[in-house]
């Protein structure tokens, strides 16, 4: 059972037929991505726990998956309680999925290098916390996803602004934010790290990504840092992940501050599933992040995780608000060569809203992301009501 049904869901949910499972696909809403290909469908308000585990019992599934960070997380340690497997875990997921709690765990007990940070529950708070760490300061909604409440802010004016979005866009009712010390960065990248059951922690090569708005935009694979960087990272993502437990793929993601060649690796977020810029590995990896996901959680061996080349992927992002969507322009972006595009068929279209993907190859990480990127701009999406 899928406990969330967007375009990382769907990828999952055929993945996971693929291998013989059957996939029941839970969601807020009808006919979300993952729905269109799932043996069944649920609807359900994500957010209330008694919903969520009346689903759960109703159709006992062997594997719940959480695939988004909107949902009643508390309500998955009673569930696994009685004998439900989550995955990875009940505690991994509700760790993660609030900013509080997996940035105490990676900066206390385990030391790993983060940026300073600080946490407010009013503007006045939010104002004292800022102080310490010097202009701009980023600031976040403890609970949130895909950048809804994220604010980079200049200077004490902006407070308040900063205080109002965050909590507009926080999940839940508490109010409490996280502040962050604006860290001047070389690169940020994504490190799939697989953990299985009973088998070393392996890792794909490294992910580059751009985000805006908190959300991400392109992603590339492999991304190029030196060799003392990436056992670095590959160390601390190893003891987080181990912390946490459980099997599956986990998104980690890090920070390389300073001079090329001589950057500071910095623990930055992690989530326990598929990652929105691991899409890439569909064109650039033998074994797609979707696939070593089933694998690791299925019990089933991964002989070898193998970069196929450069690849790269761009958003496809919708202008206008609708739920009549269509898209124009597919057949100019697969006339480039080594492109593939994924149109998600999610119902309904807002402004920025992610309703697709560009994925190209190339002889070197500029053609791929130059094929990727021109691909996406030659798809339009429109929508109206």
């Amino acid at each position: 059972m899928l406990l969330g049904s967007g375009e990382l869901g769907k990828e999952v949910a055929i993945a996971a037929q693929r291998l013989g499972c059957r996939v029941i696909a839970v969601d807020r809403y009808p006919g979300a991505p993952a729905m269109q290909v799932a043996d069944e469908s649920e609807v359900v308000a994500m957010a209330d726990p008694e919903a969520l585990k009346a689903a759960v019992r109703r159709h006992q599934p062997d594997l719940v998956i959480p695939e988004i960070e909107a949902l009643a997380v508390d309500a998955l340690a009673e569930l696994e309680a009685e004998g439900i497997t989550i995955i990875p875990t009940a505690r991994a997921t509700a760790v993660t999925m609030n900013r509080d709690r997996i940035r105490d765990l990676a900066a206390g007990p385990l030391g790993l290098r983060t940026a300073r940070f600080a946490y407010a529950e009013s503007a006045a708070e939010l104002a004292a916390a800022t102080a310490p760490l010097g202009w701009p300061v980023v600031v976040k909604p403890v609970m949130s996803s895909s950048g809804k409440g994220q604010s980079l802010v200049q200077g004490p004016e902006q407070i308040a602004a900063a205080w109002e979005a965050a909590l507009a866009g926080a999940r839940g009712a508490g109010a409490r934010v996280i502040v962050e010390e604006f860290l001047r960065f070389e690169l940020e990248i994504t490190l799939l790290t697989v953990k299985q059951w009973d088998g070393p922690t392996l890792f794909c090569p490294p992910i580059g990504h751009i985000q805006e708005r908190g959300d991400y935009q392109c992603s590339w694979q492999p991304a190029v840092l030196g060799t003392e960087q990436l056992q670095a990272a590959q160390a601390m993502a190893r003891s987080v992940t181990d912390e946490l437990g459980g099997a599956g793929l986990f998104g980690v993601e890090f920070f390389l501050c300073g001079s090329p060649g001589q950057e500071e690796v910095v623990f930055s977020e992690l989530s326990p599933r598929p990652h929105d810029t691991g899409l890439v590995t569909l064109m650039g990896q033998n074994l797609s992040e979707f696939e070593l996901h089933l694998r690791a959680v299925l019990g089933l061996p991964i002989p070898e995780i193998r970069s196929l080349g450069p690849a790269a992927s761009r958003v496809i992002l919708a202008a206008a608000a609708g739920s009549i969507v269509a898209y124009d322009g597919v057949a100019a972006a697969l006339a480039i060569p080594e492109t593939q595009v994924l149109l998600f068929g999610k119902p309904e279209a807002r402004p920025l809203r992610r309703m697709g993907v560009a994925l190209a190859r190339g002889d070197n990480e500029l053609q791929a992301r130059q094929r990727a990127d021109a691909a996406a701009s030659r798809i339009r999406v429109s929508a109206s009501r």
